[in-house]
């Protein structure tokens, strides 16, 4: 199968053709150019995209504001694929699970995290699987699958959308796999969450979390959104990160600090870590301390999270005590903290948890 590059002269927008190539593999830009391609009106595109990320179709054919030659012209050139759901899982806190299926056989999972206040979030897959590997999560232990098309992002919000029936508020790119690790797709996605024509989810309610990939870091910061950006930072002292996080070995915890700096610098916003306290890992004393000394001079917020245990995982997690007392003596320290409360986890779709396994149980 050969893969060629094709670049629009009207923007830096780029699509991969390759023979199985869908309509979910297009950013906002691409499909432009692809109706321009096909002798299609330019406005066209507009309506196309509507129907896709507003109304959620899962064919051509209810595109019923289009020609129907259009239509099959649209179908040969760019076929329209929408996910299945091949499970769904319900907590006893009312936040639920999808494991979702796309055409080419790809797993991933999304889980809704629904509040009293009225609030829907979503915690959305940017890769089928993890390639990062982290010795404390369930998604990196059987691989990386593939990266995820920015209409596969997006179907994992029109999927939850559907089944509350509800608009959904806030987002968080903290499923399976590294966002940065296939970061056009996932600020093409975002793009599409954020724009008012389509989900019109606000940047700042939308969260990117990453180990630490410097290069998406700073690329991030160039960015005229303004999404929130969070750091799966999990140890401030190099040797047990490493530990913990083998693959962010060459991109240690000094170079992600100057990053950090820079990233707030140049776009004034606060960003947060991630930190899952492990009982005999990272939740010493001097493990504390070291936190402290690499949060000094950053404009941050650390998200204590309780770590939620996989099978056959030697890791465990530490008390809610310990947990209250890192938070004191953060907040003590001028560093602002907060404990996560922890959502899912008797489904397995916690952080850390997700393996996309469905039951055989029905």
């Amino acid at each position: 199968m050969q893969l060629t590059q094709w670049k629009s002269e009207s923007s830096c927008s780029r699509i991969i053709r390759v023979m199985d190539a869908h309509v979910k593999q297009l950013s906002i830009e691409d499909l432009s150019s692809v109706v321009r391609e096909l002798g299609i009106p330019r406005f066209r595109a507009d309506q196309i995209l509507s129907w896709l990320y507003n109304k959620g179709v899962g064919s051509y054919d209810e595109m019923t504001n289009l020609p129907r030659s259009m239509r099959e012209q649209l179908d040969t050139a760019y076929p329209l694929y929408c996910p299945s759901i091949v499970d769904r899982q319900t907590s006893m806190d009312g936040s639920v699970k999808y494991l979702l299926k796309f055409q080419d056989g790809a797993l991933a999972e999304t889980v809704a995290l629904p509040s009293p206040d009225g609030r829907l979030s979503v915690c959305v897959s940017s890769q089928s699987g993890c390639a990062m590997a982290c010795a404390f999560c369930a998604t990196g232990k059987a691989g990386l699958t593939r990266d995820l098309y920015p209409g596969e992002i997006v179907d994992q919000l029109l999927s939850v959308q559907s089944d509350f029936d509800e608009r959904i508020t806030n987002v968080v790119v903290m499923g399976q796999g590294e966002p940065f690790a296939n970061y056009d797709n996932v600020i093409d996605a975002l793009r599409i969450i954020n724009h008012p024509k389509y989900l019109n989810i606000g940047a700042r309610h939308i969260t990117v979390s990453t180990c630490g990939i410097i290069k998406g870091i700073e690329r991030l910061s160039s960015e005229p959104e303004q999404f929130t950006l969070a750091i799966s930072l999990h140890s401030a002292e190099q040797a047990v990160r490493d530990e913990l996080m083998p693959m962010m070995k060459q991109q240690n915890l000094s170079n992600l600090k100057t990053s950090l700096v820079e990233y707030t610098q140049k776009t004034n916003r606060r960003f947060s870590f991630e930190y899952a306290l492990m009982s005999g890992i990272n939740d010493s004393q001097k493990a504390l301390d070291a936190l402290k000394g690499y949060c000094k001079g950053l404009l941050c917020h650390v998200n204590l999270i309780p770590l939620n245990e996989i099978p056959s995982s030697p890791f465990k997690p530490v008390s809610a005590q310990t947990m209250e007392e890192w938070k004191t003596s953060l907040e003590h320290s001028g560093i602002p903290a907060s404990v996560r409360k922890s959502r899912g986890s008797d489904i397995a779709g916690a952080c850390g948890q997700l393996a996309a396994t469905a039951r055989f149980d029905k």
